[in-house]
Formats: structure tokens, sequence, C-alpha cells
């Protein structure tokens, strides 16, 4: 007979008295002493960050909160007008939407990135490496992500800083240069102005701080919860959605008539 596995999580456990996250005391070590982007941090890594992690980790979440009226914004408000009893409905529908056009393509930037250069401690020829990805992608027929923003021009206001505060903090190197480069290179090639944006920033920075690429859309979908919970205290207070269906309504079967 097979001898089953045995189930098994470091990540919390719990007595009569006590709870553990992460091996740490959740009364005693974490609350009043921890911050919300610090304790992602600890989930994400098994440590507490050092104070340089800290302000990097934080600046590239709280970058990512708020971007308006998006297609996940517009559909946690649809679902909230809906069902108003179901919050977290409403909060999961719109989190269903972060993929490859809308926060997840910082996923596809970091995962081009540590491919590209998987140990950043060993010193590589960027630009070189920059002509092979960009040349691949091309090659593939796909865009590279990371790079050229449909409002933010000529420059993406969120990536100067998010780089400013890296450098700062010892978290600019060989992964930040190569971001830098490839959209560079991607511009050049297509004549266009096509620089590092948001989601490229932080996939650079997210592979400076050594959190590997499968995991980097997780902190969009973290961060952007506390954005939608946001956009459903507002469509409670003051609704639109029912203004958004009317509208779309009249204009989708304006044939009709």
């Amino acid at each position: 007979m097979t001898k089953r596995k045995s189930i098994r999580t470091d990540i919390s456990w719990s007595t009569t008295d006590k709870i553990t996250v992460k091996g740490l005391d959740l009364c005693q070590d974490i609350l009043g002493k921890v911050s919300l982007g610090d304790m992602a941090f600890l989930e994400l890594t098994d440590r507490l960050p050092t104070k340089q992690e800290s302000t990097v980790f934080n600046a590239i979440a709280v970058s990512l909160v708020e971007h308006g009226m998006t297609p996940s914004a517009i559909v946690t408000r649809m679902t909230i007008a809906g069902a108003p009893e179901a919050m977290q409905a409403a909060v999961g529908a719109g989190l269903s939407g972060l993929g490859s056009v809308f926060v997840g393509s910082m996923e596809d930037a970091a995962r081009l990135l540590q491919d590209a250069l998987p140990d950043a401690k060993v010193a590589v020829d960027i630009a070189a490496l920059a002509r092979q990805i960009v040349d691949k992608q091309m090659a593939l027929g796909k865009s590279v992500p990371g790079i050229g923003h449909h409002i933010h021009k000529p420059i993406d206001p969120r990536t100067p800083k998010l780089f400013e505060i890296a450098q700062a903090n010892a978290f600019s190197g060989q992964y930040v240069a190569l971001m830098n480069a490839v959209a560079e290179e991607a511009g050049r090639r297509l004549g266009k102005n096509l620089p590092v944006n948001a989601t490229g920033a932080i996939a650079a920075v997210a592979s400076e701080l050594g959190l590997p690429w499968n995991i980097v859309r997780g902190v969009g979908v973290m961060a952007r919860a506390i954005g939608l919970v946001a956009h459903v205290l507002e469509e409670l207070r003051n609704p639109m959605a029912r203004e958004i269906k009317a509208m779309v309504e009249e204009q989708a079967t304006a044939h009709l008539r």
C-alpha cells in the first residue's frame, strides 16, 4: 500500500493561547509593530524586511493600490450594485480581471528579466542582453512587456520615482539597468518612444528584491484589493453602476430602435 504524503504548512499554526505566523508570535511580535506591507513581505519571503527593503517593497505595493476606473474597478462596482450584501464577491470579481493587460504584465516583464539574467550577481553585457531579448520577442511576434503607456507620455511618472527609491535604498542593479536597456532598444527598433512603464519598473525592482517572477503579480493582487474596497465604498455612497448599465444598454441597442 502506497504511503500517503503528509500535509504540511509552515505559514501559521495556533494553540489555545498563541498564534504563530512564519515563526513569529502574532500578538507579541507582529501586532502594533509590523505594517501591512511588511507583513506581506514576511509572507512572501519568510522574514521581515530590512528598513531599506521595507521602503522599496512598500513603494511598489502602494503604487499598485489605485488606478482609477479600470475594468477591474468597473466590474467591482457592477457586482456590488447587483449584490450589495457581498463585498467579497465584488472585490473578487475585480481581482479576477488582473491579467496580462492590466497589472499582470509586471509578471511577464519580471519573467523576461529573470530568465535572461538568472543570477544578477554575475556581470553581463546589458546592452547585448537587451538586444537578445528584443530579438526574441520580435521573432515570436510579441510585444515587450513593461514598456510604453497609452496615457503617460513621454514618461510614466511612477517609473522615475520608483527607480529613485530603489537606488536610494541600494536596490538598483542589473535588473533595473536591463529593463531600461530593453526599453531603449525596443524604442530604437520600432522608431518610437517606449519608456519603461510602472509595471516594468515594478518588475525590475521586485527582481532586485529577489522576488521570483511567478509571485510578482501577487503584489499587485494584494495591493489592488485595497483599492477595490475603496471603489465598493464609493459605489455604496455615490452609485454610478446603474448609470453605467443604462448608458451601455442605450448605446448598445440604439441601432435596434
